[in-house]
C-alpha cells in the first residue's frame, strides 16, 4: 500500500494506560546462546507473525558477534510467556536472529555464509571467519554466553493488553513499531490471520493500493470497521472513545473464534465493499478539500469507517444495490454536521453516531434506531 493513499488523524493514535500493567508477572532468566538457538530451531521461542524481518547488515551483526567474543555487556532481551508454553520475542529478535544465524553459517537464512565482517571493525582474530573456523575456546566462549531475558507473563485479564502497553514501551528496534504492528505480534490468533486474509481482496485493494502495506496500515482500517460496527453506536451520547484501546481490546478478546464468526465477519467485511464499490465507486472514501470543488485522493479513515458501517448496517436490513449514490454521497460530504463530525474531535461518541447517522440518512434514507 502507498501510505499516501491513507489520511492519517494524529489524535486518533493517543496512547493510554490501565490497571492492566499492575497484573503481571515478570522474572528475570539467563539463557546461554546454545539454550535460546535450540528454542528457537525447536519453535518454544517464537517471532511474532509477519513482525519486521531480520533487518541488520552484516557490519551490525559482525560487531555484535564480536562483542559477545570478547565477553562485552549486550542489552536483554523480553520474552513473553504463552498459555502453550512457548515464549513470545517481544524485544530482540535481531539479537537472537544474529546468533542463531552465526552458529548455523547462514546470512539471514540465504545459501550465503556468514562471516564475520572483513574490517578493521572486527578484532583480527576473528575477522573474515565463521563460526566453525573460530578456536575451539572461542567456539565454547560464544555458545555458553549468556544473555540476560526479562520474561513477561499476564495474570488477568486473558486478552494481552498489558502485553500490548509493554511491547509500545519498551521495543528497541531500529524503526518504532506502530499500534498495528505490535498489535500482530501479541494479538496473534483466529482475528488476526483473518485480517491478513481479508487484506488481500480484490476489492479492498481497490481503496488502499495493490502493494500490502508494510505498516499495516490497512490491516488497521480493517480492524477499525469491525470494532466500530461491533459497539452499539445508536446509544452513543457522551464520552471519547480511544481507538487504541478500542483496537487492542478487539483483537485480544477474539484470538479465538468460532467459524460461524470468521464468516459473518468476512461476508459483512465482503459485502459491504462489493456494494460500495458499485454503487459509488473507487472514490467512495475520498474527502472533499476545503472549497467543496476539488477532491483529495486519499482514503479518510472517518468517512471509511461511517460509510463502511451505515452500509454494514442497511445490507443487514436487506437493502439491495440498485442504483448510483455517487450524487448522494457528494451530498453527504457537503453536509456541515456531516464534515464537522469527519474532522473534529472524531472519537469522541457524538461524533461518531453523528457520522454514521448520517451517512445512513443521506445514502440509503435510514435512521439509526429504525
Amino acid at each position: 500500500m502507498n501510505q499516501d493513499m491513507v489520511e492519517l488523524i494524529a489524535a486518533e493514535d493517543e496512547s493510554y494506560s490501565n490497571d492492566d500493567l499492575f497484573n503481571i508477572n515478570s522474572w528475570g532468566a539467563d539463557p546461554s546462546i546454545r539454550e535460546l538457538v535450540q528454542a528457537y530451531e525447536e519453535d518454544d521461542i517464537l517471532k511474532p507473525e509477519l513482525q519486521r524481518n531480520y533487518v541488520w547488515d552484516e557490519k551490525e551483526a559482525s560487531r555484535f558477534v564480536e562483542s559477545i567474543l570478547l565477553g562485552l555487556p549486550v542489552p536483554s532481551i523480553f520474552l513473553a510467556n504463552r498459555p502453550n508454553g512457548k515464549r513470545l520475542i517481544i524485544d530482540g529478535f535481531q539479537r537472537i536472529m544474529t546468533v542463531f544465524y552465526f552458529m548455523k553459517n547462514t546470512w539471514a537464512g540465504t545459501s550465503k555464509e556468514f562471516r564475520l565482517y572483513n574490517t578493521d571493525l572486527i578484532n583480527e582474530r576473528w575477522r573474515g571467519k565463521v563460526y566453525e573456523e573460530l578456536s575451539e575456546d572461542d567456539k565454547r566462549r560464544f555458545r555458553t554466553y549468556t544473555i540476560h531475558a526479562i520474561v513477561f507473563e499476564q495474570k488477568q485479564p486473558k486478552n494481552d493488553s498489558a502485553l500490548y502497553q509493554i511491547f509500545e514501551r519498551i521495543n528497541t528496534s531500529g524503526k518504532d513499531l506502530n499500534s498495528q504492528e505490535i498489535r500482530n505480534c501479541v494479538y496473534q490468533g483466529d482475528c488476526n490471520s483473518l485480517l491478513l486474509e481479508l487484506n488481500k481482496n480484490p476489492d479492498w485493494r481497490i481503496y488502499v493500493g495493490d502493494t500490502i502495506d508494510k505498516r499495516m496500515l490497512d490491516l488497521e482500517l480493517i480492524l477499525r470497521f469491525f470494532a466500530l460496527r461491533n459497539m452499539k453506536i445508536s446509544e452513543f451520547k457522551e464520552g471519547v472513545v480511544t481507538l487504541k484501546k478500542l483496537l487492542n481490546d478487539y483483537m485480544g478478546e477474539r484470538k479465538n473464534m468460532l467459524d460461524v464468526e470468521k464468516k459473518r465477519l468476512r461476508d459483512d467485511f465482503t459485502n459491504c465493499l462489493i456494494s460500495i464499490r458499485y454503487s459509488m465507486g473507487e472514490d467512495a472514501f475520498y474527502n472533499y478539500q476545503a472549497d467543496l470543488k476539488t477532491m483529495r485522493r486519499k482514503l479518510y479513515p472517518t468517512i471509511y469507517d461511517s460509510i463502511m458501517i451505515a452500509t454494514s448496517i442497511a445490507l443487514g436490513r436487506g437493502y439491495k444495490v440498485k442504483d448510483s449514490l455517487i450524487e448522494r454521497r457528494e451530498k453527504l460530504l457537503k453536509d456541515p454536521v456531516y464534515r464537522e463530525n469527519i474532522t473534529q474531535g472524531t472519537m469522541r461518541k457524538s461524533a461518531i453516531r453523528t457520522r454514521v447517522e448520517k451517512a445512513l440518512e443521506y445514502l440509503y434514507d435510514m435512521k439509526l434506531n429504525d
